[in-house]
């Protein structure tokens, strides 16, 4: 993750969405959703939004409920942004040749 903490809001994909549409119905919320999907400050969204149980809106690609869902599963995580960027480079780090 390379943006600044206070500026990944200046990197959002949804910064000229209408903030109505990150907070829709259920019906819309996939449409949503489709903003989130390349947005390059996806995970900070994220993190922002469970560190701070933000309770309404679409945050980082997920829901209300499935970030409901995700702090049930996980009641132990302190600091879900050092979660995902834990995440993060272990999806990035080179694979190492497996030995036959």
């Amino acid at each position: 993750m390379t943006y600044a903490r206070t500026s990944w809001r200046e990197n959002a994909a949804c910064r000229s969405t209408d903030a109505e549409e990150l907070f829709a119905d259920s019906a819309t919320q996939n449409r949503a959703k489709a903003v989130c999907a390349g947005c390059p400050v996806r995970a900070e969204c994220l993190a922002e939004a469970l560190d701070n149980r933000m309770e309404f809106g679409l945050w980082g690609g997920m829901t209300e409920r499935e970030r409901r869902a995700l702090l049930r599963r996980r009641p132990d995580v302190e600091s879900w942004r050092q979660v995902l960027e834990i995440a993060h480079y272990e999806h990035d780090r080179p694979r190492r040749p497996r030995a036959c």
